[in-house]
């Protein structure tokens, strides 16, 4: 008698999950620069930023060792600019796409520096940051969007975070991270074809879209 076939269920993909403040789609590196935001206050701003150590050089392990503070300031003659820095932010999102978490999401970490946004001061104490791994002006990789609007995604379901902007809008003249680089209509339709969240954009990142600025 001949066997019957096996039925085999397709595999279903898991989504991402938050354990407290840490989100399971992201390889946990805990940084050491963090602190309490400051009490009863809500997460509503997501910063992207842009970061590569030394400039233009992508994949070691320099920024996670800048992170962990554990980064030799005499490998290369760029760090001797930044020695003694202690400095953090929630999420750099590697050019392979990789998402790695430095700090829970419900501590402010130390991205942002001086800033502000919408007339509130001290972007860190409400926000959350991703770095991309790359060079302030020049362009970033696809599974680095697929990954950024993935997490984006992630971080609205459990925060309340509907409003995002650049390193360069939160801090004008001082920083210039993501730069002309970064597709932000490309991380818009991303974020709205997966519906959900009205997101705020700064006006500048959406200026020249035909849908009009948000």
């Amino acid at each position: 008698m001949a066997s019957r076939p096996i039925a085999i269920e397709p595999t279903r993909a898991v989504k991402p999950r938050w354990y407290g403040g840490w989100w399971s789609g992201a390889r946990a590196s805990r940084s050491p620069n963090f602190g309490p935001r400051p009490p009863g206050t809500a997460v509503s701003l997501l910063v992207v930023h842009s970061i590569s150590l030394p400039p233009g050089h992508f994949g070691g392990s320099e920024i996670e060792d800048l992170f962990l503070n554990r980064l030799d300031w005499s490998a290369h003659p760029y760090f001797e600019t930044i020695r003694g820095l202690q400095v953090s932010a929630h999420f750099v999102v590697r050019r392979s796409g990789e998402v790695v978490q430095f700090v829970s999401c419900d501590r402010r970490a130390r991205h942002a520096g001086a800033s502000a946004w919408r007339g509130r001061e001290n972007c860190n104490d409400f926000s959350i940051g991703v770095e991309l791994e790359g060079l302030e002006g020049q362009t970033f990789e696809a599974a680095q969007y697929a990954a950024l609007t993935t997490l984006a995604r992630g971080i609205a379901r459990r925060y309340p975070v509907r409003a995002v902007a650049g390193h360069e809008h939160i801090a004008p003249g001082r920083k210039h991270d993501p730069g002309a680089g970064f597709d932000w209509h490309r991380f818009r339709a991303g974020l709205d074809a997966a519906g959900g969240a009205d997101w705020d954009f700064p006006e500048s990142a959406t200026r020249g879209n035909p849908d009009g600025a948000r």
